[in-house]
Formats: structure tokens, sequence, C-alpha cells
């Protein structure tokens, strides 16, 4: 099991912490700050899943007229520890 934090860059959100269980699956997300029904969303969804799946569907999620997203910054944090 590795636990992971990860500081956002150009979010609301403001850090995402969590863990990549035994079996590479994601577990535990949660993001610090940002829009919370949602992002509690994102993180039941991901819940379980292989990061590489997550990454092809998060990956260039924009949010309005900025450059990335929380999904974003997800998928962004998932590559870098894969």
């Amino acid at each position: 099991m590795k636990n992971v934090t990860y500081n956002t860059e150009g979010t609301c959100s403001k850090q995402i912490q969590f863990v990549l269980a035994d079996d590479g699956t994601i577990d535990n997300v949660e993001f610090l700050g940002g829009c919370h029904g949602n992002l509690q969303g994102i993180a039941a969804l991901v819940k379980g899943r292989r990061p590489e799946e997550v990454i092809a569907t998060l990956k260039g999620i924009r949010c309005r007229d900025k450059a990335t997203s929380c999904p974003d910054q997800l998928a962004r944090a998932l590559e870098q520890e894969m």
C-alpha cells in the first residue's frame, strides 16, 4: 500500500490524497478544497479502479477557462506515481 499526497496547480482544490492499494487499485481519494460534492463523487467513481483506466478517462478535462481541472489533476497525480 502506498499513501500519496499531490499538491494541485490551477484548481480550487489545493491537494489530493489517495492510496494505491497492493493490488494496484485506487482507494481512499480525498480532495482538500474545491467543490465538495463533485469531488466526493469523483472519489467514489475511481475507487477500486486501476490508475491507467482513470488516467485515460480523466486526463485533459478542463474546468471553465482553466487549462486543468480537479479530475485532470488526479490523472496527473496518478501518472506521476506510475
